[in-house]
């Protein structure tokens, strides 16, 4: 029996700029050089909130002080799932200094040009749900299916999406 995963993630803005993670540090890594936002698994007894708060701190030392809830994404490859809470936040305290953003144990902090991220290597996936964010959709549930590496359906609150 497969077992599913709770997830955040979360684009920080700032002047036009989400804030990404390279993630380049870990051998064994899902997302081995990709571009991501920020966030990561649930523990245990968290809520969504909680989660997204925790992992934003551990991971750039910010504390978020405005955030949104906008979007559900259910992933899927073979036995394997994950629900991911999708979050964006525009206001928080903290600095993100130079040493602090190449001291994430992670990847490689840098605030991107959100015009430039589709330029990343990122997932099939987050162009969809990256869309869906700028455009400024309402709350969203999007399921996005992989066959390894290739994204192979993709459903917008329930309806299918055709893909290029």
């Amino acid at each position: 029996m497969s077992q599913s995963l709770l997830t955040t993630l979360c684009y920080i803005e700032q002047n036009g700029r989400y804030l990404m993670m390279h993630r380049i540090k870990k051998q064994k890594d899902g997302n081995r050089d990709k571009w991501i936002g920020i966030g990561g698994h649930f523990e245990t007894g968290e809520s969504p909130e909680e989660c997204l708060l925790r992992e934003v701190r551990e991971e750039t030392g910010l504390i978020l002080t405005r955030y949104r809830f906008r979007g559900l994404v259910t992933f899927s490859s073979g036995d394997w799932q994950e629900y991911m809470c999708l979050y964006t936040a525009d206001e928080f305290e903290g600095d993100l200094t130079p040493e602090r953003m190449r001291e994430c144990s992670e990847g490689e902090l840098v605030w991107v040009d959100k015009e430039a991220i589709g330029e990343l290597n990122i997932w099939e996936g987050d162009r969809i749900f990256l869309r869906l964010l700028a455009e400024e959709r309402p709350f969203f549930s999007l399921k996005l299916r992989y066959d390894g590496d290739r994204l192979v359906e993709a459903a917008l609150d329930g309806r299918a999406i055709r893909l290029a």
